[in-house]
């Protein structure tokens, strides 16, 4: 509303108005108004214009102009809701409104920020530190047990000997806990094959071996006469698939993936088919221990094993999770193996206690809020066409909501392969339960869901860009990427030149080089200071510590340097053009509005002819009674008065 002032005493010096409404200055009022009785002050309704031309507003908000017209029927009201659900800075023109980009920002930050709470929730519910004690606990029974009269583990296993021993070993102890510690049996028969007394073993252990034939490579013409034999490594063409072996099980007769229900595997040194030669062992420890004496009196594992896998899972009802365990032995042409591992921790059954279930209204909760993004994105593309695709930040939202909804589709069919699996399973335990396709997708689910909330936390500067100190690190990059696309070019020529150079000269002795993108990884860490420099010395006396210098004074005194030079020099321009500029628009500014409008209509207005004197007396900093309007103005609206206040009360 306008203010409209009374003189309450005749000699009072008077106030003289600036010649025009923003540029003059104007004498400042003389010390005796601080008496705050000097000056009254009242609400009054306005109409009309003011000499400004703005736009005046009765004490209750409405235009003057009239009463208008109430509304254009309940459809038009319904519409205009729905829209304004969706409304966003990219559907609303605000640009000329500051009012309004203010509210919509606040709206899409506070929906948002909802939005990452569900998604926290979530993401909290599916993982915890007892997954991590699960794995260790299991991974020191299988990888870490010695071997009986050696120092050796599984992680240490160099041969086909020290496969055998630590599968009639470490493995036969792990797997099979007939006995109680002090070897008193099981007073019920359901309390067998319980790993730890607390891990069911679901279903049997499976070994699993792929081969290559005989002449699968080609022998040099100097010792055709003297070596008969040659074994490649492994690919798929050089597979063997013919029987072999004087055995008649399913152990030396090959099964094709279809057949054993499996999937391709990638370890240390190739991948592998999902098919092979495989055994089902037993629930029954005796039983097994004849199976495994048989293999290995009829040489099961040979000189055409190229791979051996040792499949079970097993589950943990007290913690509700699963562990799908696969132990690769990867036997190499060179001769000796390595072995690999893989346990993955995995919560398959979601929804058992009451917090699941919470859990599973949250996940509706997030579905809905799919729901409303994918329409609000619908609504921007129609409006913006192929220029909505320019924006990162629209790129992301598709992005985002395109990961979640694949990951809400495995989410339900998990919960329904879990549960068929299951019912076929305990049905008839003596058969193998391959959950090592649900495991691994169950951690490519936990992945997209990790990687769907790193970039919601990366979009919250989609909402506070309002503010110059937010847009320092966009800024920045921005203003920088040709000068480092330029300095990328240059950088990765030095860097492929020095990573080829080590991987030719130290690939065959060190085991940081022993491929070429090792190399790169290698040399990446020695960047950051992790480096071994005793092996290329032992490497090459001379080449050795020659490369490492090098690399050392080109690419981390001279090349980073110069990166960070770049990034150092743009910040610093950014910031000071950001220090000349004002933001967006102040937010604390808006607040104080707001609050001075809800203090108002409660009655508890502030006497405002006195905080328009303190402003005079504040802004006048040099007290020379000569005061700039637009240093007034800009005192009176962090004071919490509005543009229209302020011109009413000159008018």
């Amino acid at each position: 509303g306008a203010l409209r002032m009374a003189t309450a005493q005749a000699n009072e010096p008077p106030m003289s108005r600036p010649s025009t409404g923003r540029s003059s200055t104007m004498q400042a009022w003389e010390t005796g108004l601080e008496n705050p009785n000097v000056l009254d002050t009242e609400p009054i309704a306005v109409r009309g214009q003011s000499a400004g031309g703005h736009r005046q507003l009765d004490a209750d908000g409405k235009d003057g102009d009239g009463d208008g017209k109430s509304g254009c029927g309940c459809l038009k009201s319904c519409k205009h809701g729905l829209q304004s659900i969706w409304r966003t800075r990219d559907t609303q023109d605000t640009k000329e409104d500051r009012e309004l980009y203010i509210k919509t920002t606040l709206r899409e930050l506070i929906i948002y920020c909802i939005f990452i709470i569900v998604l926290m929730i979530i993401t909290f519910g599916m993982t915890s530190s007892t997954m991590y004690y699960y794995t260790k606990v299991l991974s020191d029974l299988f990888l870490d047990t010695k071997i009986e009269n050696t120092t050796n583990n599984y992680r240490s296993v160099g041969n086909m000997g020290d496969w055998w021993s630590f599968v009639n070993g470490p493995l036969m102890n792990g797997l099979y806990w007939d006995t109680w510690y002090n070897s008193a049996n099981f007073s019920d028969p359901r309390e067998k094959n319980f790993i730890y007394y607390e891990n069911k073993l679901l279903g049997v252990p499976r070994l699993r071996q792929l081969r290559v034939s005989n002449q699968s490579c080609n022998i040099a013409s100097y010792f055709q006469g003297k070596i008969s034999t040659c074994y490649a490594k492994y690919s798929y063409g050089v597979t063997d698939k013919s029987s072999f072996g004087l055995g008649n099980s399913t152990a030396w007769q090959y099964r094709s993936e279809e057949q054993l229900d499996g999937r391709s595997h990638n370890a240390e040194i190739s991948s592998y088919d999902g098919g092979g030669f495989a055994v089902e062992l037993s629930r029954d420890k005796a039983t097994t221990q004849a199976i495994l004496k048989e293999l290995y009196n009829k040489l099961w594992v040979n000189r055409g094993t190229r791979a051996v896998f040792i499949d079970f899972t097993l589950y943990n009802a007290n913690i509700n999770l699963f562990c799908v365990i696969r132990l690769v032995t990867e036997f190499m042409a060179t001769g000796g193996c390595l072995p690999t591992w893989d346990l993955r921790t995995v919560k398959l059954l979601r929804y058992v206690e009451p917090m699941d279930y919470f859990i599973l209204a949250c996940e509706c909760v997030f579905m809905l809020f799919i729901l409303y993004y994918i329409v609000e994105e619908a609504l921007e593309i129609k409006k913006h066409k192929w220029r909505y695709f320019r924006c990162f930040w629209n790129c992301l939202d598709i992005l985002v909501i395109v990961i979640s909804t694949v990951c809400a589709a495995f989410n339900v069919y998990r919960t329904v392969a879990v549960g068929q699996k299951l019912t076929i399973l305990l049905q008839d335990e003596n058969n193998f339960p391959d959950f090592d396709f649900l495991s691994y997708w169950q951690q490519q689910f936990n992945h997209g869901i990790a990687i769907t909330v790193f970039f919601a936390w990366v979009k919250i500067f989609k909402y506070i860009s309002f503010n110059k100190t937010m847009t320092q690190l966009s800024s920045t990059l921005g203003a920088c990427a040709k000068d480092l696309m330029g300095f990328a070019i240059m950088f990765f020529i030095v860097f492929f030149a020095f990573a080829q150079l080590g991987y030719l000269i130290f690939g065959t002795q060190v085991k940081d080089f022993r491929e070429f993108q090792q190399s790169v990884f290698t040399l990446f860490r020695i960047i950051l200071g992790d480096f071994d420099f005793n092996s290329l010395q032992t490497a090459n006396r001379v080449l050795g510590p020659i490369f490492f210098i090098l690399y050392v004074f080109f690419v981390f005194f001279v090349l980073i340097n110069m990166f960070l030079a770049i990034i150092n020099d743009t910040y610093s321009q950014v910031k000071s053009d950001l220090s000349m500029q004002q933001n967006e628009f102040e937010m604390t500014d808006y607040f104080k509005q707001r609050a001075s409008r809800m203090l108002s209509k409660l009655n508890l207005r502030r006497d405002k002819i006195v905080d328009i004197q303190k402003a005079i007396q504040s802004a006048d900093l040099n007290n020379d009674k000569q005061l700039d309007f637009e240093e007034w103005r800009a005192e009176l609206k962090q004071r919490g008065y509005a543009d229209g206040e302020i011109e009413a009360l000159f008018a």
